[in-house]
């Protein structure tokens, strides 16, 4: 598997990192591979040998000395390489971010709706944080938390990678207090507020997707809810998630029969992964708010999203 390298030569192209594969060590002579090219064309056929080769051809495979390496390359196993992902067909997301916060600390970002946080997949320049680092002339920045492609909102990246660390464990020490809002089914059958707990594990059969196991499993997730407000047949929460369990403000308001408006993957798959987006349909949830005390400068440290949620037609 490729992975994100840390290697002080290789340096970033059009705010893109490269990514790094390794080369198994072999017994001199025996190598299944003569050429570099075979071995990349073998471990990614997905990508295509003519384009590995123009890859080459044009200096975007590297190795460990940070130099571009020709198509008829020797293999050498026990090395590294490094290549620089491009995509012929990106589609362009066709909304914007906003940079709502930056000082020498920290980046604090408005994504929009069906634009990642990061490069995979089919999107590499199509991507918040590469989007960023250009924008700002950034190479170096990361970010500190994801929110799903499909939500809305605040997203806080790191400018030093030496302060990464810190910020980090803010989340995982569950010291960041993030409030959410969703547009779904408004009900008489639920007293507000609401607190949800469950043990979220990955779908039996959709990698893409999360469920409730039964309900004597130990939890390992928990969202509040309260109702803010009501408009015809729906409603407006606020969500507060204690824990970060992937898609789990979805898998909650699902389970309580309030299935967020326009989630293509809750209760049902509507739209898979790999399908074209509906921009018109955006998944009504915005990571609206934030707040922490910082560990770098010991600030108390508060944002809050400038977007909003649309009603969704009666």
């Amino acid at each position: 598997m490729s992975r994100q390298p840390r290697h002080p030569l290789i340096p970033t192209r059009h705010g893109v990192s490269a990514s790094c594969v390794s080369l198994p060590a072999v017994k001199p002579g025996a190598s299944p591979w003569v050429s570099t090219l075979e071995f990349l064309d073998h471990r990614m056929p997905e990508v295509g040998r003519a384009v590995w080769a123009e890859r080459l051809a044009n200096g975007d495979v590297l190795d460990e000395e940070a130099r571009a390496l020709a198509p008829d390359e020797p293999y050498r196993g026990g090395t590294r390489l490094f290549y620089y992902r491009a995509l012929a067909d990106e589609r362009v997301v066709p909304f914007e971010e906003t940079v709502i916060y930056q000082d020498a600390h920290l980046v604090v970002a408005d994504k929009p709706h069906f634009l990642p946080v990061t490069p995979g997949g089919r999107y590499v320049q199509q991507t918040l944080l590469v989007r960023l680092q250009r924008q700002l002339g950034l190479p170096q920045l990361a970010p500190l938390h994801r929110i799903d492609r499909e939500t809305a909102g605040l997203v806080l990246f790191a400018v030093s990678p030496a302060e990464r660390g810190a910020y980090h464990a803010l989340f995982s020490g569950r010291a960041m207090h993030k409030t959410y809002e969703a547009i779904a089914p408004a009900t008489a059958a639920q007293t507000w507020p609401h607190t949800r707990r469950s043990r979220l594990v990955e779908h039996p059969t959709d990698f893409f997707r999360m469920c409730e196991a039964s309900e004597d499993s130990a939890p390992n997730s928990e969202t509040h809810i309260e109702l803010v407000e009501r408009h015809g047949p729906w409603a407006r929460y606020q969500l507060r998630p204690i824990s970060g369990k992937r898609h789990q403000l979805r898998v909650h308001m699902n389970a309580l029969g309030l299935p967020i408006v326009g989630d293509q993957l809750y209760p049902a798959v509507l739209h898979g992964p790999e399908d074209e987006e509906d921009f018109a349909e955006p998944l009504r949830l915005l990571a609206k708010g934030i707040a922490f005390t910082d560990p770098v400068t010991g600030e108390a440290r508060q944002f809050e999203s400038r977007l909003s949620l649309d009603w969704p037609d009666t």
